[in-house]
């Protein structure tokens, strides 16, 4: 739901802004996050006026595309504005024209790009306007979207690395239970038929296997109904949050998967991070904002971890104390603070996460494909050779 707030911050006087938020107090936290103080919070209609255009335009707006293109206009010499009206004039799509000649308009009006960008905040998240404010205090707006172009195409990197590798296997269990549910539902009822006519008596698996071919044909309509009703109602299912989550702790508790799990959450966790403290953002503040990304649990032991580091503790020995390191992230911690390049170094930790779970992962699907494989090929084998058992058993009698 998206929240109207009147906000007060230095040098800017009293504003509002626009934020999506479950809530009214997640949509003031994440306005007192980016350096506001909030006067008042108001509800919005999720489709009128700027809402409605921005919940449009937030599924088909590239924002990665759009912060490359920028960033090569403004290093080939234009300024901000006449870069932004280069990619208006260029955009072929009315309505992400009209976004963007929105923030040209508010850029006219004297407010900075952060201020512009809110508006619309189902387009450009809070952590990137945040990455943009804070570059507006050194004037190096070219810098901050270099890093978060770098950042994303390493985020998109994992998550493809992840999707490719879980492609082949989801292809072999859906042309595996389409074999299956052809012999199931076409060849064993006709066999069933045949054996009939023959009048023999059948192994008992071969008459289960038989009795199975008979009910199906006597209610095919019914068993196509009911197993069109079973995919759906997972699919409605599994699109319910609280399955999803309840299917994820599930996840989490298994020993392997659960510290495969914690390792993506942390890598994307200490990458959004430092790429917030590279932008020059106080620790404290950045911590608030990546706190989404973490799962319920971990946001419990992220918040004490804060609240220690506004108490004095340093950040290494704090994320220490409440579970949110690993022996090698601990220890690259306490040499970023040595050095005080904290940023660089939570970007380190989650370069080395990456490493370790594309090795994971590259194992497991080496290691799960034959395995599925061998299952799929061996329910089918077993369903074929249920099939020709009597006919194996007629030829030995005749001979």
């Amino acid at each position: 739901m998206q929240y109207q707030i009147r906000v007060l911050r230095e040098g800017e006087g009293v504003a509002a802004v626009t934020l999506e938020a479950p809530d009214a107090g997640e949509a003031a936290a994440l306005a007192r996050a980016q350096g506001y103080a909030v006067l008042s919070v108001q509800a919005q209609a999720a489709w009128s006026g700027l809402a409605g255009l921005t919940g449009r335009l937030g599924s088909g707006f590239q924002l990665s595309l759009f912060s490359q293109e920028l960033l090569t206009l403004l290093r080939a010499g234009l300024n901000l504005v006449e870069a932004l009206e280069t990619l208006a004039e260029k955009e072929h799509r009315a309505e992400q024209r009209r976004l963007l000649k929105s923030v040209i308009a508010r850029l006219y009006e004297g407010h900075p790009l952060s201020y512009a960008l809110q508006q619309f905040p189902a387009v450009f998240p809070p952590l990137y306007v945040a990455t943009v404010r804070a570059s507006e205090k050194t004037g190096d707006i070219g810098e901050a979207l270099a890093r978060y172009v770098a950042y994303q195409a390493q985020v998109d990197a994992v998550r493809k690395r992840i999707v490719s590798a879980a492609i082949y296997p989801v292809l072999l269990m859906l042309a595996g239970t389409a074999v299956t549910l052809f012999l199931l539902l076409y060849v064993v009822p006709r066999f069933s038929r045949i054996y009939e006519d023959v009048g023999r008596e059948l192994p008992l698996f071969s008459q289960v296997l038989m009795g199975w071919g008979r009910m199906l044909e006597a209610h095919t309509g019914l068993v196509v109904l009911a197993l069109l009703g079973l995919a759906g109602g997972l699919v409605y299912a599994l699109a319910q949050p609280g399955l999803r989550r309840w299917l994820l702790q599930g996840l989490w508790r298994l020993p392997a998967m659960g510290e495969r799990l914690k390792i993506y959450q942390l890598a994307r966790f200490y990458r959004t991070l430092g790429m917030l403290l590279r932008g020059g953002i106080p620790v404290v503040t950045a911590l608030d904002m990546v706190s989404g990304l973490l799962p319920q649990a971990m946001q419990a032991a992220l918040g004490q971890a804060a609240r220690a580091i506004r108490e004095g503790l340093p950040c290494s020995a704090a994320m220490e104390a409440h579970g949110l390191t690993t022996a090698v992230s601990v220890r690259l911690l306490r040499v970023g603070e040595r050095t005080g390049d904290l940023g660089r170094m939570m970007e380190a930790i989650a370069g080395f996460y990456d490493d370790e779970l594309a090795r994971w992962v590259d194992w497991f699907t080496r290691l799960f494909e034959p395995l599925l494989m061998a299952f799929i090929g061996g329910v089918i084998g077993l369903i074929v050779v249920l099939m020709y058992l009597p006919i194996f058993e007629l030829a030995g009698s005749i001979q």
